[in-house]
């Protein structure tokens, strides 16, 4: 088994409340969703099938080891259900068709789409979200317009003759 930390007792427990609100919800609980030992911030990975996408899990970020799994018909609701959030920071497509992930990748509207991978950085690569996650971009060039503010000084110099 796989464990994952939360960062504080605070992050537990509101990983703990987002898996309960699921249950509550009517999610089927499919692994995890308990505390791992006595001691830490260790919570189970967690799987919730047949989320709905009005379901509280489906619509915030949770920021713990809770994965939703949304049903969809076609690559268009696939992409109308990830867009249907209030959030943008990241997103990931497993496949094996790359006409496909490149269709989603370009039709989410977040921040970062990884495929076939996950949480993969590059200190040269912007990372930011769309929406409400996040406020600009982090690392690469787009970094560094975040600190730099350009301005413009016009000065009329007079001439020598004058």
């Amino acid at each position: 088994m796989f464990l994952s930390i939360t960062v504080s007792d605070a992050e537990f427990n509101t990983v703990e409340r987002y898996v309960d609100i699921g249950k509550k919800e009517g999610a089927q609980l499919v692994t995890g969703g308990k505390r791992w030992g006595d001691k830490g911030f260790f919570y189970e990975p967690t799987i919730f099938a047949n989320v709905k996408d009005e379901m509280k899990i489906a619509q915030e970020e949770i920021f713990g080891p809770v994965m939703s799994i949304l049903r969809f018909d076609t690559m268009e609701d696939l992409v109308d259900i990830a867009n249907n959030t209030i959030y943008g920071l990241a997103a990931g497509v497993v496949t094996k068709d790359l006409d496909k992930a490149l269709y989603v990748a370009n039709n989410i509207r977040a921040g970062t789409v990884w495929v076939n991978c996950y949480h993969v950085l590059d200190a040269a690569a912007p990372f930011g979200g769309y929406k409400q996650s996040g406020f600009g971009r982090e690392m690469g060039e787009y970094a560094l317009e975040e600190y730099t503010q350009v301005k413009t000084v016009t000065i009329k110099v007079p001439q020598k003759n004058s």
